[in-house]
């Protein structure tokens, strides 16, 4: 049966999996979520036939019979944005997990809701509009400190254009008191709701031309993405691609983080929700969760919500890019979010593409990836404000195999490759991200910014790093083929240099507290220790000195031991090092 346009209600003709479809829905509309069967079970339009509408379920159909109703609610899949959000963990569809949990258990009932943002709660907001002020969409309405290092810039929903007529004084309030009237009528409140499948607007875009900073050295010294940049992290089962991206979480220079976990194992989010709680901001010494919003969508949840919990982090994500704010997104996996857009295509009939994805995937990827950036914010005014969104999407290509259609998709569209290799993993080299296959588009950007704030010769440096290994991988061909002994010395040396740059430089260790992150500083003062070292043997060779002598020296040891000095002390540890070092090397005579 269909009902005014108002209220459209249809009759259920077909259950399969995550899909329903209904007659009678004429007036629905393309993305509208709609209320399946007696459970009440939130579901989204992806089709339309006539009067007959396909939606996607969000939740279990299990238990739907047929000509049970389903309902259109007349709004787009939207999420709430407001005060509140850091330090939560919701769904797919921003439900809050410990909301949920009280009511239903560690399992999460059927066609459960719950407000994203509390009600109750008071935040004691300082107004930034006055009386007679003409508002533009986005805004700064008035702030509020949402945690110890993050001030909540309240801002005016984006549709939004009028002049102030009252102003409530500084105060305390909830996110649903009225905090500015318009001479429309309009009210705005602290929170407004932003469809999350429509990327929020922008004043214009900005280069990318500041690095984003993880800790890693492998990352950001030899390849270095910017703050609003793009990077997949491609690699097969066990290779580490969740331990990389919680890494980066915790030690990466954004203000405000999202991780969504689409599709992955029960287990490894468990650690995450347990973990980061635990963690300790080392900006602020508060709990990392300050600052961090978790959208969780394990593999046993419905197939369907995998598709909009990547939309819902990124939505979250631009709203505190619009406040000014660097923000980061880690996306594990993206391949498990193609993998539900592949189930949904199928049980839709559409034409398969390559391996049975659907043809529109790199329409999708692109699209999703085209969400980051560098941004001058809407609404500014006077006082413009600049802020950026950074994407690391995870990709977990079966077997392995970096040619199929997820991973060749990410890499059109993102500047950035970080590729894992299975070997590597299992060699227990962490991180295992192969140095030969990686790369980054972002050099030219970035350089100048590098130039200007790291030490000095960093780019040099990076350099003479990069063509030693790629020396290395050159020679380890012909040592395959006849040993190593056949080589001459100074071949001999670019071996040894290039295997401590492998397991001093660029392997870290996780579990220790001074090699887990590591500063541009001690970055760079322990490549330019290895690379002394590369120059100082060189120069013993060149004087009649053997290699053998050189290696029977007992300073690498104490060149390997400099990556577990503390980053206040490595200066001049480096200093004393790279000293002794040079004393034994000339203290060496020439054979005969």
């Amino acid at each position: 049966m269909a009902a005014t346009q108002r209220e459209i209600v249809g009759t259920l003709t077909l259950i399969s999996g995550p899909m329903a479809a209904a007659s009678g829905m004429l007036g629905v509309t393309m993305g509208e979520i709609v209320r399946v069967g007696r459970a009440g079970l939130m579901g989204e339009v992806i089709r339309i036939d006539g009067e007959t509408a396909y939606a996607q379920v969000f939740e279990d159909t299990a238990g739907i019979y047929l000509g049970e109703p389903m309902e259109a609610l007349g709004d787009a899949l939207s999420v709430e944005l407001g005060p509140g959000l850091l330090g939560g963990t919701f769904d797919g569809i921003q439900r809050p997990l410990e909301s949920l949990r009280q009511v239903s258990g560690d399992f999460i009932g059927r066609g459960l809701t719950a407000q994203a943002l509390a009600r109750t709660k008071k935040w004691h907001v300082t107004p930034r509009v006055a009386a007679g002020d003409v508002l533009l969409g986005g805004m700064v309405l008035g702030t509020t400190q949402e945690s110890k290092s993050i001030e909540h810039r309240i801002l005016a929903p984006p549709r939004t254009r009028g002049t102030v007529s009252s102003v409530v004084p500084e105060g305390d309030y909830t996110v649903t008191d009225t905090l500015v009237q318009l001479d429309d009528g309009a009210a705005l409140t602290m929170m407004h709701r932003w469809p999350v499948k429509q990327a929020r607007p922008v004043s214009r875009k900005l280069p990318s031309d500041r690095p984003f900073l993880t800790g890693q050295r492998v990352l950001d010294c030899l390849f270095p993405i910017a703050l609003g940049g793009a990077a997949i992290v491609p690699g097969g089962f066990g290779t580490g691609k969740t331990v990389v991206e919680q890494t980066l979480a915790k030690f990466c220079n954004a203000d405000v983080m999202v991780y969504v976990g689409c599709g992955e194992r029960g287990n490894e989010m468990a650690d995450v929700l347990s973990e980061f709680p635990e963690l300790r901001d080392p900006r602020t010494g508060d709990s990392l969760m300050s600052r961090t919003v978790l959208v969780v969508n394990t593999s046993n949840m419905p197939v369907a919500a995998r598709d909009a919990s990547v939309y819902t982090g990124i939505t979250i994500a631009e709203y505190y890019r619009d406040q000014g704010y660097d923000v980061a997104v880690m996306a594990d996996s993206t391949s498990r979010w193609a993998e539900a857009l592949r189930e949904i295509s199928s049980r839709l009939e559409e034409m398969p593409g390559e391996e049975g994805y659907p043809t529109y995937l790199s329409a999708r990827v692109a699209e999703f990836y085209e969400r980051s950036g560098r941004v001058v914010c809407a609404g500014g005014g006077d006082m413009e404000r600049a802020g950026s969104l950074t994407l690391v999407g995870a990709v977990s290509p079966p077997g392995g195999d970096f040619s199929e259609p997820v991973t060749q998709t990410s890499l059109r569209v993102t500047g950035g490759l970080w590729a894992l290799d299975s070997t590597l993993a299992y060699r227990r080299h962490y991180p295992a991200i192969n140095w030969n296959r990686s790369y980054s588009l972002y050099f030219p950007e970035l350089n100048p910014w590098f130039e200007k704030n790291a030490p000095a010769g960093w780019n040099e440096q990076r350099q003479a790093a990069m063509q030693l290994m790629q020396r290395d991988a050159e020679l380890q061909e012909v040592v395959h083929l006849v040993g190593p002994d056949a080589l001459q010395d100074s071949e001999r040396l670019v071996l040894e240099t290039a295997k401590m740059l492998r397991e001093v430089f660029l392997q870290q260790n996780a579990f220790s507290d001074n090699d887990a992150y590591c500063t541009l500083e001690k970055n760079a003062g322990l490549l330019e220790a290895l690379l002394a070292f590369n120059h100082a043997c060189r120069e013993q060779l060149e004087r009649g000195v053997t290699l053998s002598r050189i290696l029977d020296l007992p300073v690498r040891e104490d060149l390997a031991r400099l990556r577990d000095v503390p980053n206040a002390e490595f200066s001049e540890r480096k200093r004393e090092v790279i000293k002794a070092m040079k004393d034994a090397l000339a203290g060496l005579n020439p054979k005969g």
